[in-house]
């Protein structure tokens, strides 16, 4: 099992910015982001788990899922892929269709890029679109830290001490 270190992740105002190395290639790395498989992962019982995606994975397409919370309720999410340049990068855009407490529904836009590194892929994430909602802004960047590692604990790494 490769050691890793722990996903790292910080925000401005604008833009958060994410990365995690994982022990797979950049096509698994992609499956586990852009199809069914998030469904295994992305989430915890004490949190959130994702339900119901469905993709369109080609540029243009549209994505959707409902996160169920911990306390029942389903919330959808939704978006279109901008960009898709498998395996090296995946760019989409995404909007709660809710009232998010603080980011509402203003739409934002991430980029996954890929990166192949020894034994593995360093996975970089950019979200932007967060002018003048730096309360969502900071949010997210503890969110993706979180996912990220979810990501890696499914993808059977062990975070080095």
């Amino acid at each position: 099992m490769l050691h890793l270190s722990s996903p790292q992740a910080m925000a401005n105002a604008d833009t958060v910015m994410a990365s995690a190395e994982l022990p797979v290639s950049p096509d698994e790395v992609i499956a586990a982001l852009v199809t069914k498989e998030v469904e295994r992962w992305w989430g915890s019982p004490e949190t959130y788990c994702m339900t119901g995606w469905a993709a369109d994975l080609r540029a243009g397409g549209s994505w959707r899922v409902t996160v169920r919370s911990a306390d029942g309720r389903r919330l959808p999410a939704s978006g279109k892929f901008l960009e898709i340049e498998t395996p090296r990068r995946i760019v989409q855009t995404r909007r709660y269709d809710w009232e998010h407490p603080t980011l509402g529904r203003h739409e934002t836009t991430a980029a996954y890029l890929l990166e192949p590194i020894d034994d593995g892929t360093r996975l970089i994430i950019c979200h932007g679109g967060f002018a003048g909602f730096p309360d969502a802004a900071a949010e997210h960047a503890e969110g993706w830290a979180r996912v990220l590692g979810w990501l890696q604990a499914h993808l059977g790494c062990r975070l080095a001490a």
